[in-house]
């Protein structure tokens, strides 16, 4: 699966963002889907996953309550939805899609990743 990941950018604290990643070949509607993001010297961190059908999702408890991960298998498309952004959330985010079809943490289960979207939370 191809993925590419856009919709970042610069917000103030509080704020608002919606990434979106487009799939392209491979077997979208069957995989699990996954957000995750790297900070500047850190290393990348799961964020939120979503089952092949959208019926199961998980997220990180840095993000949970905040942010909203879904999907359309029709448009073959992953968004997430990210609200009361923190400058902790400043982040490159990555889009990636699992080799299986229910939701995972482990970034070793997701075999295809998209080039990354900057996110910047200013204070």
């Amino acid at each position: 699966v191809q993925l590419q990941a856009f919709g970042g950018g610069l917000v103030q604290a509080g704020g608002s963002l919606r990434l979106s990643c487009a799939a392209s070949g491979g077997t979208f509607t069957s995989s699990a889907m996954g957000w995750f993001r790297q900070a500047p010297g850190k290393g990348r961190e799961f964020v939120a996953t979503i089952s092949w059908s959208g019926g199961s999702t998980y997220y990180a408890d840095s993000v949970k309550g905040r942010f909203t991960i879904s999907r359309d298998n029709a448009k073959n498309m992953v968004y997430l939805q990210m609200n009361s952004l923190q400058p902790e959330d400043t982040a490159i985010y990555y889009c990636a899609a699992g080799s299986q079809r229910w939701i995972t943490i482990t970034p070793s289960s997701y075999n295809d990743w998209g080039q990354g979207t900057q996110v910047t939370v200013s204070s």
